[in-house]
């Protein structure tokens, strides 16, 4: 495995400690940003479970948009829920309207690749987002701007590392949204933002 520069990753403490605390430019830098949009399907349902970071996958459809221009790893961005459910077909039961603060526009941090700590067979882009849901909102439509690269994906020697670094993740997305230039994107028209002035009983 190599970082997008070339060079090599290595999987080691003292690398842990050392990764930067801010990521990116000033300002994102192409191929960022990248918009994605698809029905919320369900996944292996391990992401809340087992690490404490419930994820939200995106469909299969929605990922050229990604593998196209970007290596596998880990990203960083906004996201939104939409409080209605899609029409597209989704693997895995629907849950009911959210409330006003769920369907806001967060920070969002999003793993792109097979996931080597769990071996996956297939490619996937899950989305955790950065505030708490008292419910699942598979097949609601979930949109996201992906703004920079915070990390290759790794493997693990335990499973405590790996929620080690998950953490680091979250701290570094907020950290890097900070900044005026990403600031700006999380009122972008991408997002439907009249959402939040439409929730009925």
């Amino acid at each position: 495995m190599t970082l997008p520069n070339g060079g090599p990753v290595t999987q080691t403490p003292t690398y842990r400690a050392s990764r930067p605390q801010v990521v990116g430019a000033e300002t994102p830098q192409g191929p960022f940003p990248i918009y994605l949009s698809g029905a919320v399907q369900k996944g292996f349902g391990r992401g809340g479970k087992d690490l404490g970071c419930p994820t939200a996958n995106l469909p299969d459809d929605a990922l050229p948009q990604m593998v196209d221009v970007t290596p596998p790893g880990v990203y960083f961005g906004y996201a939104q829920i939409s409080a209605r459910t899609s029409d597209a077909q989704v693997d895995g039961p629907s849950s009911g309207t959210l409330d006003e603060e769920q369907i806001k526009v967060h920070p969002m941090v999003m793993s792109l690749g097979w996931n080597p700590f769990y071996k996956n067979k297939k490619l996937t882009a899950e989305i955790h987002i950065m505030h708490p849901f008292n419910a699942d909102f598979y097949g609601h439509e979930m949109r996201a701007i992906v703004l920079g690269y915070i990390r290759p994906e790794l493997d693990y020697t335990s499973r405590e590392d790996l929620i080690e670094d998950i953490e680091t993740d979250k701290r570094v997305a907020l950290k890097s949204l900070v900044r005026p230039d990403y600031q700006k994107f999380a009122h972008d028209k991408h997002f439907d933002l009249a959402l939040v002035h439409e929730i009925r009983p």
